[in-house]
């Protein structure tokens, strides 16, 4: 007689996918733009790639604007902070150089980034230590804000204005001195910053045409110097790294 096959009567839990929060559809949100493109990027595929109903997106980004908002941040996050501590010129360098890689891994980004009209919690992060490197690097605030948009412009692909300029209307004097000291704790040398920094009588949008010749004469400058260098082969790598 033929034994009988055991029946497996085991209740088995039902497989649950993990809970949908913001954090899970930014990260789903970045690896789709990786795939495909920021073109590529909609609440439908979003919606398809995590395995749930796209309309319960929007209980954890408002609309596409909020999500564009959200993945641009999370790139920045990515970014590595230098921790050399050969000042301020080797900790800038390796911190920029750690921008450019994670750009690089998110080619899509820039383009991103430069459409954000406010910074996110990352990206305020991210210029307060390029602020305070130069800041204790010696540069007075007026150069570490010319140098900001020097480095934003070279590793994001275009300069970014610190502040939404296109508020209305232009916060007062009380408003923006209120709006400093709340950014103080966490942000003390964009604070700083933000007092410093007048543009037609309130804070606002940079002057691009001051910025754009302020990064073409740093260029042009650096140039001749090199060319300088080039024109006297006997100096010695001492007299160039003095110089420098």
């Amino acid at each position: 007689m033929p034994r009988r096959t055991a029946i497996d009567t085991t209740r088995r839990a039902p497989r649950t996918q993990p809970s949908l929060t913001r954090a899970r559809i930014l990260t789903a949100a970045v690896e789709l733009a990786d795939r495909e493109g920021i073109d590529g990027l909609s609440m439908r595929k979003l919606g398809q790639a995590l395995g749930v109903d796209p309309m319960s997106l929007y209980n954890h980004v408002r609309d596409k604007d909020d999500l564009l908002d959200g993945i641009a941040d999370a790139v920045v996050a990515e970014i590595e902070p230098s921790s050399d501590s050969g000042g301020w010129k080797a900790t800038l360098r390796g911190t920029l150089l750690a921008a450019r890689r994670t750009m690089l891994r998110h080619p899509w980004a820039a383009g991103v980034l430069e459409s954000r009209v406010t910074p996110g919690p990352a990206t305020m992060r991210y210029m307060e230590i390029v602020l305070g490197t130069l800041r204790d690097g010696g540069f007075t605030v007026d150069l570490a804000h010319h140098g900001l948009h020097v480095l934003g412009s070279r590793t994001f692909g275009f300069s970014q204005d610190l502040f939404d300029d296109k508020a209305e209307p232009i916060p007062d004097t009380a408003q923006l001195t209120a709006m400093a000291e709340a950014m103080a704790a966490d942000f003390p040398h964009i604070a700083e910053l933000a007092m410093a920094v007048r543009h037609e009588g309130g804070l606002g949008g940079c002057d691009d045409d001051v910025e754009f010749e302020f990064a073409l004469d740093l260029i042009l400058d650096g140039l001749q110097r090199l060319r300088e260098q080039a024109d006297d082969p006997d100096r010695s790598q001492v007299e160039r790294s003095l110089t420098a």
